[in-house]
């Protein structure tokens, strides 16, 4: 029987090519996502390489209650060998998903809850996609969100932290599964064609420099989606990895950012996590 994969917002960018990639290790690749003809278009993609046979399961990874039902969904197919937490999004003005703050949902509150409840089905290695921008949150986890107006490039930066937090915390706890983080370092994506072209995502210092700092956006993502892949291919797949590895944009092993590894960060960001995005189903009708 083929191993099988779960690559999360895997019918474009990143996504479909660790989705590629994965499937030419010899993985039979399940792709989620939320658009049906972009799904059946990675689909063909990804059989045209041969193999195995690739799926498509739709799913809005922006609410927690489809992330829960796309947890027993698969599940339900039994033992999973490598899930790809690939889903990120980042949103120029503030917005709230079921009274969250949206960034924080998709980049941490989502692969969080997919991951935990599969975990009594997951057999091999859990990929968290992180971010360069972990640098430049604010590094406190009180709340959901923190104190000031809202930046979207930090806040997107925020809630990827929370999720290496996480990533090294479960890490840390238990020794069912390898779980590590992948940065991609950055490509030329949906979301960073979009997202990094208004000056609003970034703080008012940094909104004076703002042509230095787009000429930095437009370099950092200006590479191609499959180069930015292969940190999240190689922690899939190289079982020499340990868990608790952090696979930087060079697809070589990088230290953690200390926040990351502190107790503390990672103490509050469970409380967060377990607050906001409870393991139980939420009936419907009330709120995430």
């Amino acid at each position: 029987m083929a191993r099988r994969a779960v690559v999360t917002a895997g019918t474009g960018g990143i996504g479909l090519e660790t989705a590629l990639g994965l499937a030419e290790a010899g993985f039979a690749v399940t792709v989620v996502g939320r658009n049906a003809e972009r799904g059946e278009r990675a689909v063909e993609r990804i059989n045209a390489r041969g193999g195995e046979t690739a799926r498509f399961l739709q799913a809005d990874l922006a609410s927690l209650n489809e992330v829960r039902a796309l947890a027993a969904r698969i599940a339900a197919d039994g033992e999973l060998d490598v899930l790809v937490n690939n889903v990120g999004a980042m949103f120029p003005d503030h917005a709230e998903l079921d009274g969250v703050e949206a960034s924080f949902v998709v980049n941490h509150l989502s692969p969080y809850l997919l991951t935990e409840l599969l975990l009594p089905v997951l057999t091999g290695r859990v990929v968290n996609v992180t971010s360069g921008s972990v640098r430049t949150a604010k590094k406190v986890f009180d709340d959901v969100e923190p104190s000031g107006g809202y930046y979207g490039f930090h806040w997107y930066g925020r809630a990827k932290l929370a999720n290496l937090a996480y990533t090294l915390d479960l890490a840390r706890r238990q020794t069912k599964v390898a779980v590590l983080a992948a940065d991609p370092g950055g490509a030329a994506t949906d979301m960073t064609d979009g997202s990094l072209r208004t000056p609003k995502i970034v703080s008012p210092g940094l909104r004076l420099l703002w042509p230095l700092v787009r000429r930095t956006f437009e370099y950092a993502t200006s590479g191609p989606a499959s180069v930015a892949a292969r940190p999240s291919i190689l922690a899939a797949t190289d079982e020499t990895l340990p868990s608790g590895t952090v696979v930087g944009r060079r697809a070589t092993p990088v230290k953690p950012i200390r926040e990351a590894t502190d107790p503390r960060v990672q103490q509050a960001v469970r409380r967060l996590s377990e607050r906001h995005a409870p393991l139980v189903r939420v009936p419907d009708g009330v709120s995430n």
